[in-house]
């Protein structure tokens, strides 16, 4: 069958028809094939050539993703294809797997329609199989599933027919567990992973052939004759009878609805404005007419042309010289090229409409998460991560003269990549970069030091640890200091139930507007009363403002505010971040004076009694902890046990498989700097591990105060902590 080879001028005409459009990311655990698949797909469009497909790994065009052998970023692509007589252009995104990277998955769900989750047949799911369902269900990313590596349940563990449709069938069953679980109530039927649908396929990314129902039912082919010629090493008559890049282009355009479809669904949930207004209306059916809207999800520095902003248009459409509006600098910044990624290059074209990616040469204030429109627009959702960074290491240039080189780096790769979180301590003039592990921070040091060739000197990695209170405090005062004005309070610790619902996003940190902010607090378990007084969400914090009638109180709320923000970026305990309580003012008595109501005397007035009422309420430090799975052959499975406990670590489950054991353990961040080469020297290196961030939970009290003197003699203060007094003088 003959293939024709598409040009840039095709595939801008076929972004036009939305009908055969579809959007879709690539997603996986680490190391389960994703961007090997990838390259068949990119091979069936003609940018490389069929053979090299599965070695070549093109989406990986990064040098540490060649040397490392992992993908560190996503990558975007559109691709033409004809299938059944019909055109079609797939936007795809090739995202990572390994759990460092996990912001780019979660950036890469808010673009697409759908997604093909990659699992590995032999590993089954691993816990980023479950992470990266569980965001593409949560952004309404219709999946479909490729079961990988078919290959090795045949030739290296010798399974029969049988006991591969068990393994088949344990996956499936996990994985619809999940999407009964995270799935839209009105999607669950419909998006539940069943054979006879069509929505999973099997095969050999790297053999480059698949099956699914359909596939075998057309060409003939039962499990028995695959497995017999996979026995024999013969791919070639697989890949010939069954090809890959085929049987997934057919899943893809069968199950991953186009956008007309998935916006009227997915909409709703990524975007809070009033649906029943002209843009509402517009992104619904993605009008191409409409008013041009969009979501920035990626940003990328090129080296000519600057920064490009990669957007997902949901309606209206993009040219050359076009105004665009970014909603949160309240300004206008002009496009100066319209393009799309075929791959490794940024291709020039002249317009690009609702329902494709396009990437933005101009806009120079953009950033990720960042609606993009023609004319003022309400914002959408902010793109919720599921980590948070817990490892940081201070940075410094060696030379003084690369200092505005690497402020400049910095902000151009918390730019790029928004977990990465990047401030500077301006009693020390040192740069803090916080990131999702040791390997996360190791790529941002290669990235300054050999791309851009700064020299840096940093140091050991610390853990970001959290101050949250473990009661109520009783009222406390604070006074200006002077003593003009008293402002009374109490701080008490926030239900779990608001924390979990600003956790899932279903509560959006900032300023709460209108009344479906205050009815997601109720829904949260939050007073209703209360609710309607929460003036500012913050660190997962409340600020309430519980007075009645008190003079001038609303002129000096915004400074109120800034103080309330202060006190929580830096807690009184150890200077870190507080989380997880409510300030609740009751009384106020403000100077009439504006003079006497300035930034130097409000500030402190609120932000002392604030830190005095976290001591009284019983303050305590919060740890990061990873959650473990542990692959280990038996013989060292009590040497792996022994390990985890001397790191302070919690067993959580034990799974047998065979040989094998799965261990899953829970264990503190501070524990596991160096964990890798002891796990490797305990199980002679039989041991493989995987990670994922599982929370902040309260540190042992036997080490709170040992921690809290070393963080604070660290960051240049007092070993011991403060007390109340010292803030209600």
């Amino acid at each position: 069958m003959v293939r024709k080879e598409y040009v840039v001028e095709e595939v801008s005409k076929l972004m036009n028809n939305l009908e055969n459009v579809r959007n879709v990311a690539i997603c996986a655990h680490v190391d389960h094939g994703k961007t090997t698949l990838t390259d068949s797909l990119v091979a069936r469009a003609g940018l490389i050539s069929k053979d090299k497909a599965g070695e070549q790994r093109v989406m990986d065009f990064d040098e540490q993703e060649q040397a490392r052998g992992i993908t560190i970023k996503s990558a975007n692509i559109s691709i033409a294809f004809e299938l059944k007589g019909k055109d079609y252009l797939l936007n795809l995104i090739d995202t990572p797997g390994h759990v460092d990277f996990g912001g780019h998955v979660t950036r890469a769900m808010r673009a697409v329609d759908g997604v093909v989750l990659v699992v590995d047949s032999v590993e089954g799911i691993m816990p980023q199989t479950e992470t990266v369902l569980r965001q593409a269900l949560r952004e309404r990313a219709k999946p479909t599933i490729f079961i990988n590596k078919i290959d090795r349940l045949i030739n290296e563990l010798q399974l029969d027919g049988d006991q591969m449709q068990q393994r088949f069938v344990k996956i499936i069953t996990g994985l619809n567990k999940i999407i009964t679980q995270y799935a839209p109530e009105d999607k669950k039927e419909e998006w539940l992973i069943q054979v006879g649908k069509g929505n999973i396929s099997f095969g050999s990314a790297f053999n480059k052939w698949a099956v699914s129902i359909l596939s075998m039912k057309r060409f003939n082919l039962t499990f028995k004759e695959m497995a017999e010629l996979c026995r024999k090493g013969d791919h070639k008559t697989l890949r010939e009878k069954s090809p890959l890049d085929e049987i997934m282009l057919e899943m893809i355009t069968e199950h991953i609805p186009n956008p007309l479809v998935a916006q009227k669904y997915r909409i709703p949930v990524i975007w809070r404005g009033d649906l029943e207004t002209q843009d509402g209306k517009d992104m619904l059916a993605c009008n191409v007419n409409g008013k041009t809207i969009g979501v920035c999800f990626g940003v990328v520095n090129d080296p000519n042309a600057g920064e490009v902003a990669v957007v997902r248009l949901f309606s209206g459409h993009v040219r050359k010289s076009d105004m665009m509006y970014l909603a949160s600098k309240y300004k206008e910044e002009k496009v100066q090229q319209c393009a799309i990624y075929m791959g490794v290059d940024r291709v020039m074209v002249d317009q690009v409409v609702a329902g494709n990616i396009v990437g933005l040469v101009g806009l120079k204030d953009v950033y990720v998460g960042e609606t993009v429109s023609a004319g003022q627009v309400e914002p959408f959702e902010q793109i919720k991560h599921y980590s948070e960074p817990v490892v940081t290491k201070s940075i410094e240039a060696k030379e003084s003269k690369d200092l505005a080189k690497l402020i400049m780096a910095l902000r151009q790769l918390s730019k790029e990549d928004p977990t990465l979180k990047v401030e500077i301590n301006q009693e020390t003039g040192e740069h803090l970069i916080s990131g999702m592990g040791d390997l996360h921070l190791e790529i941002i040091e290669y990235k300054i030091s050999k791309e851009r060739g700064i020299n840096i000197v940093t140091s050991p990695p610390i853990v970001v640890y959290r101050e949250a209170i473990m009661g109520n405090s009783p009222q406390v005062e604070g006074k200006s200091p002077n003593k003009h004005t008293k402002i009374k309070l109490f701080v008490e610790k926030l239900e779990q139930s608001v924390i979990d619902a600003i956790d899932n996003g279903d509560i959006a940190e900032g300023r709460p507007k209108g009344k479906a902010a205050v009815e997601a607090l109720v829904a949260a378990g939050l007073d209703r009363d209360m609710a309607k007084a929460v003036k500012h969400i913050y660190n997962k914090s409340l600020f309430i403002n519980d007075t009645r009638g008190v003079q001038y109180l609303d002129e000096i709320m915004e400074l109120l505010l800034q103080g309330f923000e202060e006190a929580l970026d830096k807690g009184p305990l150890a200077k870190e971040k507080v989380t997880g309580i409510k300030v609740r003012i009751v009384d106020a008595m403000i100077h009439e004076d504006p003079v006497h109501r300035g930034p130097a005397q409000i500030i402190p007035a609120i932000k002392r009694p604030i830190y005095a009422g976290i001591l009284l309420a019983g303050v305590t430090l919060f740890e990061p902890k990873q959650k473990l799975t542990i692959i280990v052959p038996q013989d060292y499975m009590g040497s792996v046990i022994t390990l985890i406990q001397g790191k302070r670590g919690q067993m959580l489950d034990m799974q047998q498989e065979g040989e094998v054991t799965n261990i899953i353990a829970k264990v503190p961040v501070a524990e596991l700097f160096g964990f890798g080469n002891d796990l490797r020297s305990a199980t002679q290196g039989r041991a493989i591990p995987y990670q994922e961030y599982a929370g902040y939970e309260p540190l042992p009290k036997d080490l709170l105060m040992k921690v809290v003197r070393q963080i604070r003699e660290r960051k240049g203060d007092k070993p011991d902590p403060p007390t109340p007094a010292e803030f209600l003088e």
